[in-house]
């Protein structure tokens, strides 16, 4: 089993053998630490960052994404993937992200053609390879590559790199899209995106960091940390969430008492222990 040290050698050497590189952006945990290592092994002019204005990304991480690459220093483009136009897409299949990340995708590596990249670069890591993804498909199809995978770098690890180099998100949530709230089969809609991002807009305003709201149809049902379950009984707590929540148009409002855990609408899918 690799040590950390000898997996950031491996990171490092791989992308050295990319040479010109174009780094998928969000601004979450993986793609910075995937970013900065690629500024600082290949230099700014062999890196180029594209984030995606989608209306599936809440506009608080768009906003964040965009001053991270600045601060970065970090040249970057953004792409306009219409995903939301493909019937295949809004359907909402199991496979929704194969052809969200068709789209993201096909996109970028048109872009990297264009400037004369070598490589288009995810920020899939190691665990990521037990996990439902059918967004994964698309990538290879595409030639994508993902050297924190190949370097087999985990999330913690990841974090632990991140804390090391001083980049903002060592200690970020894990973030999805906000299609992921949706239950496969009811249709994605700008409309119904929009109202699950003011919903959990209102949860992280009310100090809640690692949170979810899952739409059914006109029932919001909250996933938050275990430990902060109890918060949310507090009065004053409750009846803001509450107000807040059917402000954005939702008639009724639940509480998961598993609390948060990533991909809960996968668990409908089978074989369930395959899925997270």
């Amino acid at each position: 089993m690799l040590l950390l040290n000898d997996k950031e050698k491996k990171l490092h050497a791989l992308l050295q053998a990319y040479g010109r590189v174009v780094v998928g952006f969000s601004g979450g945990v993986d793609s910075t630490l995937l970013l900065k290592v690629s500024l600082d092994v290949l230099g700014r002019a062999n890196v180029l960052a594209v984030l995606a204005d989608s209306p599936s990304l809440a506009r608080r991480e768009y906003s964040d994404a965009v001053q991270l690459a600045e601060s970065m220093g970090a040249p970057y483009v953004v792409v306009h993937p219409d995903e939301l136009n493909d019937p295949n897409y809004a359907a909402n299949s199991a496979d929704r992200c194969y052809f969200c990340k068709r789209h993201l995708f096909s996109s970028i590596a048109k872009l990297a053609v264009e400037r004369r990249f070598a490589a288009v670069l995810d920020g899939n890591n190691a665990d990521d390879s037990g996990d439902y993804r059918p967004g994964r498909r698309a990538a290879l199809e595409l030639d994508v590559k993902s050297p924190l995978m190949e370097a087999g770098l985990t999330k913690a690890e990841i974090r632990a790199l991140s804390a090391r180099l001083g980049l903002p998100t060592a200690d970020k949530p894990a973030m999805a899209c906000l299609a992921s709230r949706i239950p496969y089969g009811t249709p994605v809609t700008a409309r119904v995106l929009e109202q699950v991002e003011r919903a959990e807009t209102a949860l992280r305003d009310a100090g809640f960091t690692q949170c979810r709201v899952r739409h059914h149809g006109d029932v919001a049902r909250i996933e938050v940390l275990p430990g902060e379950i109890s918060r949310l009984f507090e009065n004053r707590v409750r009846e803001k969430v509450v107000e807040s929540l059917k402000a954005a148009g939702y008639r009724y409002v639940t509480l998961d008492l598993q609390g948060y855990r990533m991909g809960s609408l996968n668990e409908r899918l089978e074989p369930p222990s395959e899925n997270r």
